[in-house]
């Protein structure tokens, strides 16, 4: 029996340490709810859960840029409708004008709306929405997924030149200018539909791609979630054991520094 070396002593006081830091380990996950407390805890898992969060991240950017698109387009979609109404009624003048029993004088009152309906058209051209031409014809490239890939919007240019012969150059004055800008207007109305199929393919693309996304950032969330979301059921199994460690190794530690007692009993006899 020794008095300065209480090997008993040392040995409980270290596995007291390393049952009380286990047992911090699991309040830290009981109350974060994270298994990864610190990157020690699981290196991999840590590295790939940074990697998967970052991705989650740059996918709800992508949405939102696609979500913006398809107002964009929608914008664009509800403008050209009204160009439609225009042209709609622009044909329908250039009949009337074509009808014997009108004089020019007649005519000139059909060819002021008409005018007035081609200048209406004529300056939607120059819309935007939030700085950004509506319809100048030029592609615009949506970001579509996490890696920076785009998709080109089909654009749409009422500067065209089947947009202008019935903006700038029709009239109907006479019953020979009416039948040559029924003919022009029934071409704009061509490319009009057109146009507006393009804008629909562009939203239904889009749409499709952003349902796509939100898939995909689900299934990388539940991922992410199996490796650093902690098991509530399993962990507090993990604490209560590691608690009565601790309360059991505080004991121990007792008892073993009081072994060193029973020499003054030795010396007293």
């Amino acid at each position: 029996m020794v008095i300065n070396t209480n090997i008993s002593a040392q040995s409980s006081a270290r596995l007291l340490t390393q049952s009380s830091n286990l047992l911090n380990k699991s309040l830290a996950r009981l109350s974060s709810g994270s298994k990864i407390v610190s990157p020690e805890d699981d290196v991999a898992g840590q590295a790939v859960s940074t990697r998967f969060m970052a991705q989650i991240s740059r996918l709800g950017a992508a949405s939102s840029n696609i979500a913006n698109a398809i107002s964009l387009s929608q914008t664009q979609d509800g403008f050209l409708k009204k160009v439609g109404d225009a042209l709609n009624r622009m044909s329908e003048l250039s009949i009337l004008s074509q009808d014997v029993t009108k004089t020019n004088n007649d005519r000139s009152l059909y060819n002021l709306e008409f005018s007035t309906l081609a200048s209406y058209v004529s300056d939607l051209s120059s819309k935007d929405y939030n700085g950004v031409s509506l319809f100048n014809g030029s592609p615009l490239a949506v970001t579509v997924d996490s890696e920076g890939n785009t998709f080109n919007m089909n654009g749409v240019n009422l500067t065209d030149p089947l947009y202008n012969s019935v903006t700038t150059g029709a009239n109907v004055s006479t019953t020979t200018a009416a039948a040559a800008a029924l003919t022009a207007v029934k071409a704009a109305i061509t490319k009009l539909s057109t146009d507006r199929a393009g804008i629909g393919a562009n939203v239904s693309r889009l749409t499709s791609t952003s349902d796509q996304l939100g898939v995909l950032k689900d299934n990388l969330t539940s991922a992410n979630s199996l490796i650093t979301d902690v098991d509530v059921a399993e962990e507090s199994t993990q604490y209560a054991r590691y608690n009565i460690l601790v309360q059991a190794g505080t004991a121990m530690l007792a008892q073993a520094n009081a072994q060193p007692q029973s020499v003054l009993r030795l010396l007293q006899q």
